[in-house]
This record gives C-alpha cells, structure tokens and sequence, in this order.
C-alpha cells in the first residue's frame, strides 16, 4: 500500500519490448536502497524491482500487458521522468490517502491555468467506467495524492502547489498529457454498494 507521497523522481534510461511485456530501467537516488521483489509505485502503478544496479543507481521493472493496457506506461520514452514512491512502512507516516497501486483508468490533461504561483490542472476521463471524484475528495494522479478542487461527470480540477511541481513530474504536464488516475478507495466501495443495492431493488421491483 502506498500514500501518494513521492520520494522521488526517477529518469527512464532504457526501454526493452519483450513479446507483450515491456521491461524499464529507471535511474534514481534510492536505487541503491532497493532489493529485488520490493514493490514500488511508478506514475501509481505497483511494480515489483527485478534487478538492482547499485553502480548504476539504476534498477529494473516490468510491465505486463493488462498493465500497459490500463495505464500510460506504454508512452514512455527514455528520458521520461517517472514519480516513484516505495510502500508504506506500518509503523510510518499516513501523510497522503490509501493508494493501492492498482490504477483504474487513465485521464489526459485538457487545461493547465497558472494562478498567482500556484497552478490549477483540468483532466478528462472516460465517465463509462462509473468512476467518480467529489469536491474535497482525494484523487491520485500520477501517484500523487491530490484533493479534488472541481469535479464534475467525467473531469476534475486539482490545484499544484510550488512544492509538488518541483519534486513530481507534474511540472512536465502539458495540454493532452496521458496520467495514471486511482480513484478514492472508499469512493469506490461506496459506487459499487450502491449499484448492487440499486439493482436488486429493481430485480425485486420487476419479479
């Protein structure tokens, strides 16, 4: 499990395909802290570390399909920055929300407004999924734990202060930029209750 704190920025350094597979060497600081089967967010995506290059500051995950399938990994290019966060100790910090690891859609950036040094970010997503945010509420977006400033059907607002542009990849964001939405994990208990509720009332209605 994850809190949506980045830790730190890593740098793609190499990509290699492998039938549906794609494995990512990534550069980074706390690579040298790594050991392999540790679990790591990457843009929000869990991703188990299978080699570690301690002279390198580097290491290895892969991606299956049903992952690049789901998430934007597949637009990675070498030189990509990717926000990395190791799972949350029990005994740590709860400084973000619940992040899973598990994306459940992607979203694409449609506006960025710069708001007297801070900066307002607009996404769209596809509503069919019966995802949804509410004003107030936490969203993860690139594995960033984030709270909902606009929401509406389809689309949600975040605000970005100095800090987080600095230290996440968010200041690579531009108009039609693809991210890793999570959705509020209770959020989504509640979607699903409700539909379950919803149609057994309405089976019962109809028999």
């Amino acid at each position: 499990m994850f809190t949506g704190i980045i830790e730190s920025l890593g740098k793609v350094v190499d990509i290699q395909k492998d039938k549906g597979n794609l494995h990512i060497k990534i550069q980074t600081p706390i690579a040298k802290e790594l050991k392999i089967d540790q679990s790591l967010a990457h843009n929000g995506i869990c991703l188990t570390v299978v080699q570690v290059f301690p002279e390198e500051s580097a290491y290895i995950v892969t991606a299956v399909k049903e992952t690049l399938d789901r998430t934007n990994l597949s637009f990675l290019k070498t030189g990509d920055e990717i926000n990395l966060e190791r799972s949350m100790k029990l005994d740590g910090c709860f400084d973000g929300h619940i992040v899973q690891g598990h994306i459940d859609q992607t979203a694409i950036c449609i506006s960025i407004e710069e708001i007297e040094g801070s900066w307002k970010y607009w996404f769209e997503y596809d509503p069919c999924k019966q995802n949804i945010t509410v004003e107030k509420g936490s969203i993860s977006v690139n594995g960033v734990s984030l709270t909902v400033v606009d929401s509406e059907p389809g689309s949600f607002s975040v605000a970005i202060i100095p800090y987080t542009w600095q230290v996440t990849n968010f200041h690579n964001f531009k108009k039609g930029t693809v991210v890793n939405i999570e959705f509020d994990i209770i959020g989504k208990y509640i979607t699903k209750l409700f539909n379950l509720y919803f149609n057994k009332t309405a089976n019962n209605q109809s028999t």
